[in-house]
């Protein structure tokens, strides 16, 4: 399975669709959606991105990053759809992610994850994504993981 990935507005029907399949997603694993604030303006550039990974022209992965600080991207809304999952997708959005966000001039990526995506939590660390102090929406939530990394 080949990945075409496009760069996408937040409002595009495909990324709608993908961004409510990840939200329930969060319903199943910790019983409700995401509910960090998201605004379409974030994901424009040169402030920020989203991408959509296309396998075999149909829409199977998503992911963006956004300016939270200067020189500092946070990723967000990364999701593969279940029947493209074990292609390294994930890993490939990602990278295509942290390249755009440094070409734009950031030089960290940081994200947060919870307890219950074990998939998520080994991809970043495998990806060199470190812990990093909690911030955001979720600082005090229990189960919230943070992670950054310094981009080349």
């Amino acid at each position: 399975m080949e990945l075409l990935i496009q760069t996408r507005a937040y409002d595009d029907a495909d990324v709608i669709r993908l961004v409510e399949q990840v939200q329930q997603e969060y319903v199943v694993r910790y019983g409700g959606p995401d509910e960090a604030v998201v605004e379409l303006a974030e994901f424009e550039p040169p402030h920020g991105l989203f991408l959509v990974g296309l396998a075999d022209g149909e829409p199977a992965a998503t992911g963006g990053w956004r300016r939270i600080e200067n020189g500092v991207v946070e990723i967000k809304r990364m999701y593969v759809v279940p029947h493209a999952r074990g292609h390294g997708f994930a890993r490939r959005l990602l990278a295509e992610l942290e390249t755009s966000a440094a070409a734009s001039g950031a030089t960290r990526a940081v994200l947060n994850t919870g307890n219950q995506q074990p998939e998520a939590i080994a991809l970043y660390e495998s990806c060199g994504y470190l812990r990093v102090p909690a911030f955001g929406h979720y600082a005090c939530q229990p189960g919230a993981l943070f992670y950054g990394k310094e981009l080349g």
